[in-house]
């Protein structure tokens, strides 16, 4: 089963992107997965090809039209068509690694990338919009976003990594921070590579990696650290 993303742009230049190159760019060559990037304004129906409107109730800026939407999402997304339907934005969930995995497991994705002030709420709750978030923070769009959570997704998929033993470390993978890692020169600027890591004994380097990684995590992720707590009764 190959992964298929569509993604329902204004801008829809802006793809494959980064993803055209490295690993995602030779997993796309090689039909590992596929892209396409649909053109918003291509589903409007006046001759300025116009796909917002003032919000209801006034205010600031502009918002993306349910009714100009609905119909690229249903072209996009036929009915049965089994991908989920995600909306980029700000105030939706934050994409974590857990969610990463399940997405690389299953058909594809249909993204919404949004734009201006938002979308209008009606065509999130009619066409099952699953709200994304990759930050607390604000971009002019959408479509950054959802070149993070392709990359973020294609590299999991089958045969994309050579080695796929090496996203088993991983930052998140395992709940914690990615422990340090060093490469030759053995000295570099009177700094040398812990003697640890190049003593042969593969059990205690395992143990030490764990242990840096657990002081990186406690150190600048906390929550991680609490969320690996157990819970007392």
């Amino acid at each position: 089963m190959m992964f298929r993303a569509t993604v329902l742009t204004l801008y829809p230049e802006m793809f494959p992107g980064a993803l055209g190159l490295s690993l995602a760019g030779r997993a796309l060559e090689a039909g590992s997965w596929s892209l396409d990037a649909v053109q918003i304004r291509d589903f409007a129906t006046d001759r300025h090809r116009t796909v917002d409107d003032t919000p209801a109730g006034g205010g600031a800026g502009m918002v993306l039209r349910a009714d100009i939407l609905a119909k690229a999402i249903d072209h996009a997304s036929p009915e049965g068509d089994g991908r989920p339907r995600l909306l980029m934005s700000p105030r939706g969930k934050p994409l974590n690694q857990e969610r990463v995995r399940e997405l690389a497991a299953g058909p594809g994705a249909v993204i919404l990338c949004g734009r201006f002030e938002g979308v209008d709420q009606r065509l999130i709750e009619s066409r099952g919009l699953e709200e994304v978030s990759i930050g607390d923070f604000i971009l002019s769009g959408g479509e950054p976003a959802a070149l993070v959570l392709l990359d973020a997704v294609v590299r999991l998929l089958p045969g994309v990594m050579g080695n796929q033993v090496s996203g088993d470390e991983e930052s998140f993978e395992n709940g914690l921070l990615e422990h340090p890692h060093y490469t030759r020169p053995q000295l570099f600027e009177d700094m040398p590579i812990p003697e640890i890591l190049t003593s042969g004994n593969h059990a205690k380097i395992a143990a030490w990696r764990h242990e840096r990684a657990l002081e990186l995590t406690a150190e600048r992720r906390p929550d991680l650290i609490a969320k690996r707590q157990p819970r007392q009764k």
